[in-house]
Parts: structure tokens; C-alpha cells; sequence
């Protein structure tokens, strides 16, 4: 194992201590490449991860073995298709010395079959989720992770204004698309989303990119990330062809108003709903409620999508060294959307904004 598969694994078995966690399985998941930088093949076959107090081990199908091995020294209980799983399982979790009704913490993202299988073999377990285990862990990020996202934004931020640079009239979405991607391919990192978004197509928030054309008067939105030594990037701004609608400026300094109250609500000790309130506020009292549909933020790490989430009804208090994103966002059918996203990483005196790029209108003629 690497040397910070050692020190996780370390930090989990402090935290179940403190938790009085017997028992965390973990299945094929970002969970399992955090704790063992192991990213097995994933399929039917039933794969685990077991830590408990005194030991670790792997439920892994036999073909799968000699590939994994590679990545980890804990042990493998093998199992081979023609003699199924339950064998191996039994025998991992004999070595795993558990108590009678153990605590045990199921991986959330594992297939509901594994699950069953080992909450079957274990008769009166009592069980919940990752959040105050491993989720608790890979919500506050270490240096490592935080130079490895910050260099991920900052890649972003070069693909994102070659987006913007692309813009001319007639140019598809698809094809601005393809000069954002080119950015992340040609620095060895992988695209994982990018979405381009002409004139109305941009009120919609989940817009799929496609053949619309860039024509004058158009406001444009790209939000986009891509996966850069292994974690991501995601960031929104908005651009204009031609020059800004008087209605798209004052909703854009709204946007930008209601990013900046986020920010300076952010802080440790404060509860994620009112961070989302902070923005959600400015966006309501300027008249555009109705039009700001989602959470302001997510949390961003291994996966885009991670806790800790900002929503008006989180209660997850905020933490030094957690990863999120702020982005409000006003959706005028018809006409435009316009969203603004930061990803900041939470310090002892406020967030501090990974991307460099400024949250100005891109305009281009």
C-alpha cells in the first residue's frame, strides 16, 4: 500500500473509535479508491472492502486478483464464479473478529446485492451509511488533494476561455465543445463534462450541447471540468456575442452579488443552509426567486459530486479544508441563464477560489 493508503486507513480506524464503528464496507467505488487506491473492475460479482478494528481485507472474484494485486498488499479472499462468494465472505469476516451485533457502515454507492449479502451474513448488525466515516474523511481535504484540485482548476480555467475564444457566428455548441475538450486532452488530463449553451438554451440548467448556432445577441454559458491527476475541475461563467443586453448585465450583477454573499457567509462552524440562504436572498429580494431552481453548491473531491451539499435545508456544519462549489444561478425562459460557480476550499478565515479566471462577462464580437 502507498503511503497515504497507510495514514487513511490509519485516519478510518481513529474515526471508527470515535464513532464506535465496528465494521465499514466498502464497495467498488471513489470511497474505495480514497481509503485503498484501488479502483477494481466492477461488475455482478460481488467486490468489498472490509476495515475493522484489527484488520482489513479484500472480498475479491479470483479473475480479478492478479490485476488488483498490483495496487494493494492488504489480503485477498478469493472467490472463483463456479464455488460463489460465500465461502470467501464467511472467511473474511472470521478474520475480520467481529463482535456480536457489530456497528456496521455500508457504503452507500454499493450495489444493493453486496449489501444484502453481507448484511445477511451478519444477523442483527446494526447499520448506517458512510457519513460520519469515511465521508466524515474525504470532506476535508489534505495539501496533497487540495494541490491536485487547485491545478485542476487552474487547467480549467485555460479550457474555459478557449471556449470563449472560439466563439464566432454560426459555430455550433458541439463545436465550441470540442475546442474546450481539445484544452484537457493536449495536458493529459480526461474531459468529463462540458456543456455549451446559446442564447435561450441556457435557461434550461441542465442543457444537453448540441447543433444550435451562435448568432449576434446571443448570451453564451459554458460549464465545464475535466479530471486532471485524478480529481476534477468544474466552473461556470457566461459570455456574451455582441454587446450585453441591459437586462443580461443587471442579472448578471445579481448573480455575481449573491456569489459574493455566499462567499463571505462561508465559514467553519456555519451550517451549509445558510450559505445557501446568503446567495438564495440576494437572488429573491432583486425579484428573480422563482427563477434560482437549485442548491447553491456541491462538494467537489474525488468525485464532482460529493458532500458536503449547500442546500436550504442542510444541516451539515462547514468545516476547514472542505471542497465545494457556490453557484447561483437566475434561468429566464426564453431568453438566458446565467450562473456563476466558484469552487473554494474552506480556511480558517473564509473560502479561498480555486480558478483564477474572473467572473466578468466574456464578451466577444
Amino acid at each position: 500500500m502507498s503511503n497515504t493508503s497507510v495514514q487513511r486507513l490509519e485516519a478510518l480506524r481513529k474515526r471508527m473509535h470515535e464513532t464506535g464503528t465496528d465494521l465499514v464496507a466498502i464497495g467498488p467505488s471513489s470511497h474505495m479508491m480514497y481509503v485503498a487506491g484501488l479502483d477494481p473492475h466492477g461488475d455482478e460479482r460481488p467486490v468489498m472492502l472490509l476495515v475493522s478494528r484489527e484488520h482489513a481485507g479484500f472480498l475479491m472474484p479470483a479473475l480479478n486478483v492478479d490485476s488488483s494485486r498490483r495496487k494493494t498488499d492488504l489480503p485477498f479472499f478469493a472467490w472463483r464464479d463456479d464455488d460463489g462468494p460465500d465461502a470467501a465472505l464467511a472467511d473474511l469476516l472470521k478474520a475480520s473478529a467481529l463482535p456480536e451485533s457489530p456497528s456496521v457502515v455500508i457504503d452507500e454507492t454499493m450495489r444493493a446485492d453486496f449489501a444484502l449479502l453481507l448484511l445477511d451474513a451478519l444477523p442483527g448488525a446494526k447499520r448506517r451509511f458512510t457519513d460520519d466515516t469515511v465521508g466524515f474523511l474525504r470532506a476535508r481535504k489534505d495539501n496533497a488533494e487540495y494541490g491536485r484540485l487547485k491545478a485542476s482548476a487552474l487547467l480549467n480555467d485555460k479550457a474555459t476561455l478557449a471556449g470563449f475564444d472560439a466563439l464566432k457566428s454560426g459555430i455550433t455548441e458541439l463545436e465550441v465543445a470540442a475546442a474546450i475538450r481539445d484544452v484537457y486532452k493536449a495536458a493529459g488530463a480526461v474531459p468529463v463534462f462540458t456543456s455549451v449553451c446559446f442564447g435561450g438554451n441556457g435557461a434550461f440548467p441542465h442543457h444537453h450541447t448540441g447543433e444550435t448556432r451562435l448568432k449576434n445577441g446571443d448570451a453564451v454559458l459554458i460549464d465545464t471540468g475535466g479530471r486532471l491527476d485524478g480529481y476534477p475541475s468544474d466552473m461556470t461563467r457566461v459570455g456574451f456575442f455582441g454587446a450585453p443586453s441591459a437586462e443580461f448585465e443587471k442579472v448578471h450583477e445579481v448573480v455575481n452579488r449573491a456569489v459574493e454573499a455566499a462567499l463571505a457567509a462561508a465559514r467553519p462552524g456555519v451550517a451549509a443552509k445558510a450559505v445557501d440562504k446568503a446567495a438564495r436572498d440576494v437572488i429573491t429580494e432583486a425579484g428573480y426567486g422563482e427563477f434560482f431552481p437549485h442548491r447553491t453548491g456541491h462538494g467537489l473531491g474525488i468525485d464532482i459530486h460529493e458532500p458536503p451539499y449547500l442546500t436550504a435545508t442542510s444541516e451539515t456544519v462547514l468545516d476547514e479544508g472542505m471542497v465545494f462549489s457556490i453557484e447561483p444561478g437566475i434561468y429566464l425562459p426564453g431568453k438566458f441563464g446565467l450562473r456563476l460557480e466558484e469552487i473554494v476550499i474552506l480556511r480558517a478565515d473564509g473560502p479561498e477560489i480555486l480558478s483564477e479566471m474572473p467572473r466578468a462577462t466574456q464578451i466577444r464580437n
